[in-house]
């Protein structure tokens, strides 16, 4: 690829620091130059050659020079290049030299820059003492925190002659804005994170790792975001670059920072047992090693999180697994939290040279999947199985899988489980995992149901069939029979001792249909117990995912959008270090963004969701619910050709197991054909979504679909909303009959009302949308001033909204005197479409089209296209 070390970084994310030396080189105050402090490779450097590059543009002589190891034998021989002998005289061979240093300077002066000054010899510090007293020069000097630097160079900024910057690392949104700046586009926040965390804002570090992964093709452009995936992979340059950082290890040492390379972090008591206790000091006094207390327990780790990966990379087979054999021993009679300590026992037993403990590791893999940690559940539970665990330890093999959608491995070993069932009680806890995993995962709803089918026929005790009634229930609520999981879910839920499986089940069929029914003031109890079984479940632990969403697509459909948001950035806590839980809060995150009307934050967002749940094939049905969210922000934000790409992947992605959300489906069509200029097709399809979710039961889909409709400029739905303000719970449905009432009688006070009240609920772009009507509204009757006052406020909204454009808000900013069909096939004459093909679209004759036309050209004095689009299309 091309990236070398050679290549200039561009300076980003240090323009305070800029400032700081800047003011210091040009002080009044009797100072003159700056002391820059910092930690190796934090930045120090590469800002003092900026200051001098400034200094160079400014028309000031400047001069570097740079202490080393090896000069420092050498009086003066950091400044060798400018070194004047003085017949043995040391005093004047610094004099000579200083005007040597100086020889050449014009009136705008000199700057000295020396990097490395702890690093100079006594006769070059006092050079640069004599330099700073004299103010002959501003001076730039760059030393090391934490190492000794000679008497005269302290002195210049303890006794005040330079200012002192202390050069920290980059900041997390610092380092996003180097990396976006080094690769040339935007980088996607969890990656940008994560090298943050790795490399703890060193720049140097960042540099050589972005450059490994590069090499690496682990940090890659995927359709226009760099995102980060995998393990790092050290480099040579980058292993030798912290092998110098680290030092000469000697054996115990070595030992100590190993032990913590395989697991950290280590009780000190426990590494203790495994390191000699000097070691472990001598390593904390070199910085190797920091040591926390929690509780009553101290915690050793290492310094830096590269210091582990560098060492993992030298660090060989068998010494590698003898020590983590010794680590798994020692742990075995070591007193601490159970669960933890048993999680860290069988990792490290798995690949030591211990012989293989299958009960240890199906232990250790159920409380892997209470922490979501899939792939170490699979690697567990796999290793279980071939030491010899039977059913408990597939079934989590199985659970692994599933919860990470692997399409490709699991129907195989949803086999191997079928199979394993000998009993009742096992086929329904295969069945529970196994129907799921089909209707989501890999064949489809017709598959999944045979199987429900056959295992209800074969299951004759009762408390059993509950059991499979709430899987029912959560597989009728996704396909969009609401009703009917309303009653499987409440049957279920009310048999007595449910085990926390089918409660999830039952919970999230309840969840789901409560919140599509509109009767989502009832939500938040059965959530609640659904979560709780969720955080007891090591085999359907995962789908509080589901759930959450559930509840918040419920919340967001009722216009509890405030309360939504709270509990999407609570999730967001929890899953962050979850298998792809970045990528699972992330689209939830985005679609609330979406909701609130902050439209360039979700499409952001959402796409950075997409990128990552893409790696994971279809992921269960989240790429679907993430380009739902995505291809609507599109459309909001004017993007047709991302749009109508991203609905063509929708419409692709859509299966009969999700059916529940084919209102939205719809309605995501209705807002590309607005974008596309066919307002009378969009508010059909809007009416589409509507009239599917009333067939169904799914009240408060409705509610949203005709609220889009009326957002498209439809007046012919007020009566059905405000027959819903009976049926569906939260201020959405108020809200929306308010502006169908207004919209329908030509009310612009009314419109300019349910502006505040959509404002209100925290539904920007439906208030944005109605402030525009009312602006249109006042417009076509000739009240100007308050027409201003509303399109004003329309603005405001929208820019609130990130610059989203919709049909009413493009109408107010760009009022012409055209009818409602006539701006419509305007609009689509200005995209460029033929007559034929507006005719087509609109399902009307060539010649209407063309009549409409010439009186369009009339009132608008215009004759072609281009002129057109020019007064009407936004950009």
């Amino acid at each position: 690829m091309g990236w070398e070390l050679g290549w200039e970084w561009p300076l980003t994310g240090r323009t305070e620091e800029l400032r700081f030396i800047d003011r210091a080189g040009r002080s009044g105050r009797g100072t003159r130059g700056v002391l820059l402090s910092g930690a190796a490779g934090v930045g120090k450097t590469r800002l003092a050659r900026e200051a001098v590059a400034a200094a160079v543009r400014r028309g000031t002589l400047t001069r570097w020079a740079t202490g080393t190891a090896s000069a420092r034998a050498l009086p003066l021989g950091a400044f060798a290049t400018w070194t004047e002998p003085g017949g043995g005289d040391a005093s004047l061979t610094l004099n000579r030299t200083m005007d040597a240093l100086l020889h050449g300077a014009g009136p705008a002066g000199v700057v000295v820059a020396v990097d490395d000054a702890h690093l100079l010899d006594d006769l070059s510090a006092l050079l640069v003492h004599q330099l700073v007293l004299r103010q002959a020069a501003a001076v730039v000097i760059t030393v090391r925190s934490g190492c000794p630097a000679p008497d005269a160079v302290t002195a210049v900024w303890k006794d005040g002659h330079l200012e002192r910057l202390e050069v920290q690392p980059l900041s997390k949104p610092q380092t996003a804005a180097v990396l976006e700046a080094v690769l040339g586009g935007p980088v996607d926040r969890s990656s940008a994170s994560r090298l943050w965390k790795l490399t703890q804002g060193n720049a140097l570090l960042l540099r050589h790792v972005v450059e490994s992964e590069l090499e690496a093709s682990n940090l890659r452009c995927v359709r226009g975001t760099w995102r980060w995936s995998g393990t790092p992979s050290v480099s040579p340059a980058l292993a030798d670059l912290v092998a110098t950082r680290m030092g000469e290890l000697s054996g115990p040492v070595q030992d100590v920072v190993d032990l913590l390379a395989l697991s950290e972090p280590i009780d000190i008591a426990l590494l203790a047992q495994l390191a000699a206790v000097a070691a472990i000091e001598e390593a904390e006094a070199r910085g190797l090693v920091t040591v926390q207390q929690a509780g009553d327990t101290l915690w050793a780790g290492l310094a830096h999180p590269l210091y582990g990966e560098a060492r993992r990379v030298t660090l060989g087979a068998l010494r590698a697994r003898r020590l983590r054999g010794r680590m798994a021993t020692a742990l075995a009679d070591h007193p601490g939290h159970h669960g933890d300590n048993t999680l860290r026992r069988a990792v490290l037993a798995v690949d030591s040279d211990l012989p293989p403990d299958a009960a240890l590791f199906t232990e250790a893999a159920a409380h892997a999947a209470l922490l979501m940690d899939m792939s170490l559940v699979e690697r567990l539970a796999r290793a279980a199985v071939a030491a010899g665990a039977g059913f408990k330890a597939q079934l989590l093999v199985t659970t692994a899988l599933a919860a990470t959608n692997r399409h490709e491995d699991i129907e195989d070993e949803l086999a191997i489980l079928t199979a394993m069932a000998t009993t009742d009680a096992e086929l329904v806890r295969a069945t529970l995992v196994r129907v799921p995993a089909l209707a989501y995962v890999t064949s489809g709803p017709a598959e999944a149901e045979a199987v429900l089918d056959d295992a209800e026929s074969r299951v004759e005790q009762e408390g059993y069939r509950f059991q499979l009634t709430a899987l029912r229930a959560y597989t009728e609520a996704t396909q969009g029979r609401p009703a009917r999981a309303l009653e499987c879910a409440t049957t279920a839920l009310d048999a007595p001792d449910l085990p926390d499986e089918p409660v999830i089940l039952a919970s999230a069929g309840l969840v789901i249909a409560l919140g599509v029914t509109g009767r989502t003031d009832e939500i938040a109890q059965a959530a609640a117990r659904g979560h709780e079984a969720a955080a007891r479940s090591s085999q359907l632990g995962f789908l509080r995912t589901p759930l959450t969403m559930a509840q918040a697509t419920g919340l967001r459909l009722a216009g509890y959008l405030r309360d939504a948001e709270d509990l999407v950035v609570r999730f967001r806590e929890e899953a962050k270090d979850q298998e792809f839980g970045n990528e699972l809060s992330g689209f939830i995150m985005g679609d609330n963004e979406l909701a609130r009307g902050r439209v360039a934050d979700a499409t952001r967002r959402l796409r950075e969701a997409l990128m990552g749940l893409r790696e994971y094939g279809n992921a269960g049905g989240f790429v679907y619910f993430c380009l739902l969210s995505l291809t609507r922000s599109l459309a909001l934000a004017g993007d047709l050709p991302g749009a109508r790409n991203s609905l063509t992947e929708l419409e692709a992605e859509r299966s009969p197991s999700l059916a529940v959300f084919d209102p939205e489906l719809a309605l995501v069509r209705a807002w590309v054909t607005s974008l596309e200029g066919a307002l009378s097709n969009a508010i059909k399809l809007a009416h589409e979504g509507a009239d599917g979710a009333a067939r169904r039961g799914q009240y408060a889909h409705e509610v949203l679909a005709l609220q889009t409709a009326v957002c498209l400029g439809d007046a012919s739905v007020a009566g059905r909303l405000a027959e819903l303000t009976s049926l569906v719970d939260g201020p959405r449905v108020w809200a929306a009959a308010a502006h169908a009432a207004a919209l329908s009688t030509g009310d612009a006070k009314g419109l300019r009302a349910a502006s505040a009240q959509w404002e209100e609920t925290g539904d920007l772009l439906s208030a944005a949308d109605a402030a525009a009507q009312s602006a249109s509204t006042h417009l076509r009757r000739g009240e100007r001033a308050q027409a201003h006052a509303a399109a004003a406020r329309a603005h405001r909204l929208a820019q609130t909204c990130q610059g989203v454009r919709t049909p009413a808000l493009l109408e107010a900013a760009r009022p012409v005197p055209l009818t409602r069909r006539e701006r419509e096939i305007a609009v689509l004459a200005a995209r460029g479409l033929t007559n034929q093909q507006i005719a087509d679209r609109l399902i009307v004759s060539v010649r209407t089209v063309e009549g409409h036309l010439y009186r369009i050209g009339n009132k608008l004095g215009i004759t072609n296209r281009r002129e057109l689009a020019a007064l009407l299309l936004d950009s």
